[in-house]
């Protein structure tokens, strides 16, 4: 039965009353405790006076708040959004002087400094109220879904969104392994779950599984895989590119356009979201309109760019901005008390994590996950078919405090109510909705490369080559080593000890030790320093001044000693190289060769301790086209479970070894199982597949196919033969470039079913999949 309009009305009103009484209140109660706030003249007034001097302020200040807060926040939209975040507080304390300033009487006052904490404790107190008045008031909330619903059917015709299928979610938890996950929804020492709400759905309505990445076990791989169906010729989350003479790295701009691009191309379609979806906090769109906080759009600029209208939805509520700067801050003092903890304490390992680093923590934590959270919800109450989110506080705070500490548990309950949150508004959207969760990678523990040999992979590269090292570098016992081997390799005579500079094997011999020259180029001499980077527990090393990869051979007759010296390292688990006569060959300790082309093994292979598919992940990485001249992969554990990460991480992923391989995939019973019983699901492209599948089986979005052409794709030089082309294009324009024409996009997602029915594939549950073969430099997410 619907509400008389005088009731809804007269509702509203009274809420607006509420609100506005509790604000005068509460600028009351700081006008009492604050000395540089006063809401009185300087020869006094009454009761009555300070109290309508209060009531105006209050009044002023909340139409300011509706009126010009939307416009400034839009106005801020282009400013970095860590500034953005900050200034939240300047702009309400301003807000709050002018609101002073209108007082007819002249009275109020307000310190600048002041006036910024009185803005900021009225706006939390005027946002509790209103949420309690709306959560306390069931038909205002009815209401508020009723008009969502409505919209929805205007844009979708007639018959609305009632007859449509139901939409799906998926929600990804970045850096959640499938163990950490397990062990989050045990009860322990009759203690509840770390996530109680994900612990209930797989108790009665979801089921869970782990899959297996690729050799590249991070963010910028999966996610390309999982949303676009292609991660081929990514090597790692940064690699150093020939052709062009740049470092690709997956979570700059620039460089998640050009990917973006790529796998469009490869795919033969624009994404797993093309149709009605939405992408929010990711590294690529998918294919999706509707973007917030997507990496691979933040580039651009203009109409065209609504990347950033995530933060203006959010923002744009006063008591939103307001309350995540008060979460902002507190995460800020947080992480300062758990790391000078962890230093009392003197937990091991341990990285420093100082500097900006608190800020770029409460940033993952608080704000990007307010924001994300609050855009899928909104989604959800607009009826759209495909969202994907992803969520990446917890491995933003397991890199620096660790995969099992408290910190990242505490960050797993924090997350468990968002997506409770997000479950609870979805019982009231316009249609069904499905809620998969999904990790993109896990991650494993272990000391830093630095920390457990007291030099970078970087330091022993250059070791190898005989360049030059640090001093702190040349004296450890792999410097000494890698300096010797070095030393004989060249035939050169053994020095009683480091020199001043630290010189490992010396610059004199610059024809057969490589000379000096910059990290990009060849400097003044013919032979340039080798290029290191690092990937998590993934190291990547190439030499910019030799056209093409290097093979085996020709690192040898340059470097005689490096592949040796690399293999034979106790914090190196194994070195992938290329090699003239063989192929793809690994390399371990003690002269041990594993030749992935032809099979053949000389003495034990160093993938052996790595476990089942890492030859075959390894053997489709050595032929990608941008794979660099040597990969390394760090030392692997397997009864602790550690690996050494090449950067400053104590929880890393990248690379091979351990938990970082093994994410999870936990989706509602009434969907297919991924794959079929006694199957494993390999591969990010394998997980695409699935999605899409479950995508199909609700008769939802289809992935319209690109209809291929003649025009050569700008990456095709060493890409699958198969791969639809498109037309080349620039970077700012990456992810529409690889479009061709196609079928128009379809209004309705059953419409689109119907449309691309002989397109779909084989959905069926027991079909087997076949398996062929953040703001930080250093933050591989």
């Amino acid at each position: 039965m619907q509400m008389p309009r005088w009731k809804t009305v007269g509702g509203t009103l009274l809420r607006v009353a509420a609100v506005w009484a509790v604000s005068t209140l509460t600028m009351l109660a700081l006008a009492g405790i604050l000395p540089d706030f006063r809401l009185k003249s300087g020869d006094g007034d009454t009761a009555t006076q300070i109290a309508v001097t209060a009531a105006s302020g209050a009044g002023a200040f909340g139409v300011l708040s509706a009126l010009v807060w939307p416009l400034l926040v839009r106005a801020l939209l282009l400013m970095p959004a860590l500034v953005l975040g900050l200034l939240v507080f300047v702009l309400n304390g301003s807000m709050l002087l002018i609101a002073l300033s209108v007082n007819p009487d002249g009275r109020g006052a307000a310190e600048p400094e002041t006036a910024v904490v009185v803005a900021a404790v009225m706006s939390a107190a005027s946002s509790a109220t209103s949420t309690f008045l709306t959560v306390r008031d069931d038909d205002a909330y009815r209401r508020r879904l009723a008009r969502l619903a409505v919209r929805r059917r205007r844009r979708l015709g007639e018959d609305g969104g009632s007859d449509e299928p139901p939409g799906t979610v998926f929600l990804q938890l970045d850096g959640v392994g499938h163990a950490v996950l397990r062990e989050a929804l045990r009860e322990r020492e009759n203690r509840p779950p770390v996530m109680p709400t994900v612990a209930g759905w797989l108790q009665s309505t979801h089921k869970v599984t782990p899959w297996r990445t690729d050799w590249s076990s991070q963010t910028g791989a999966s996610q390309l895989g999982i949303l676009h169906g292609s991660n081929e010729d990514v090597p790692a989350f940064r690699w150093y590119e020939k052709k062009s003479g740049e470092v690709m790295v997956s979570n700059r701009p620039t460089s998640a356009a050009v990917l973006q691009r790529r796998a469009a191309a490869r795919a033969g379609h624009d994404g797993l979201l093309t149709v009605d979806g939405a992408s929010r906090g990711n590294l690529f769109t998918g294919g999706a309109d509707q973007l917030a906080l997507v990496l691979s759009v933040a580039a651009r600029r203009g109409k065209h760019n609504r990347s950033r209208s995530g933060y203006f939805a959010y923002f744009a509520d006063p008591a939103n901005a307001t309350r995540t700067a008060v979460s902002f801050l507190a995460e800020v003092v947080r992480e300062i008390c758990q790391s000078t903890r962890a230093k009392l304490r003197r937990e091991t390992p341990r990285v420093k994590r100082g500097g900006l680093y608190p800020f770029i923590r409460a940033f993952a934590t608080v704000v990007e996950r307010d924001v994300v959270v609050t855009a899928v919800m909104g989604d959800i109450l607009s009826g759209r078919t495909a969202i994907y989110a992803d969520l990446v506080a917890y491995d933003e705070v397991a890199h620096h405090s660790g995969p099992r500490s408290r910190d990242a548990r505490q960050v797993l309950a924090r997350l468990d109510r968002s997506i409770e949150l997000i479950a609870k508004v979805a019982e009231h959207a316009p249609r069904d909705y499905r809620i998969v969760l999904l990790s993109d990678h896990g991650q494993s523990p272990g000391e830093t490369f630095a920390g457990a040999y007291g030099l970078t992979l970087e330091d022993l590269v250059r070791a190898g080559c005989g360049l030059p090292v640090s001093r702190r570098a040349g004296r450890t016992p792999s410097g000494a080593e890698a300096r010797e081997a070095g030393r004989a390799a060249l035939h050169r005579p053994e020095k009683p000890g480091v020199d001043g500079d630290g010189w490992c094997g010396g610059r004199e011999a610059s024809a057969g030790a490589g000379g000096a020259g910059s990290a990009g180029g060849a400097g003044d001499t013919a032979v340039s320093d080798p290029i290191v980077l690092a990937s998590g527990n993934l190291g990547l090393i190439s030499f910019p001044d030799v056209p093409g990869r290097m093979s085996r051979e020709q690192i040898d007759a340059r470097h005689p000693a490096l592949l040796r010296t690399l293999a034979d390292h106790p914090g190196v688990g194994f070195v992938l190289v290329r090699s003239e006569a063989h192929g793809a060959v690994v390399l371990g300790a003690d002269g041990a060769e594993h030749r992935l082309d032809t099979g053949e093994v000389f003495g034990a292979s160093p993938l052996t301790v790595f476990g089942p598919g890492a030859e075959s992940a390894v053997r489709r990485t050595a032929h990608f086209r941008n794979t660099p001249d040597i990969m390394v992969n760090s030392a692997y554990d397997p009864a602790r479970g550690t690996v050494h990460a090449f950067e400053g991480q104590i929880g890393s992923h990248g690379g091979l070894g351990g938990e970082q391989g093994h994410p999870f995939l936990l989706w509602p019973a009434e969907l297919t199982p991924p794959v079929a019983a006694g199957e494993e699901l390999v591969g990010a492209e394998r997980v695409h597949q699935v999605l899409r599948r479950w995508l199909e089986e609700a008769d939802g979005p289809q992935v319209p196919e690109k209809e291929a052409t003649a025009a050569p794709v700008e990456v095709a030089a060493a890409e699958v033969p198969a791969a639809p082309a498109a037309p080349e294009a620039s970077a700012a324009q990456a992810p529409a470039a690889a479009e061709v024409p196609a079928e128009p996009r379809p209004a309705k997602a059953s419409d689109a079913a119907r449309t691309m029915q002989d397109s779909r594939w084989d959905g069926a549950p027991a079909a087997p999949f076949t398996v062929v073969s953040r703001v930080v430099p250093n933050k591989t997410r």
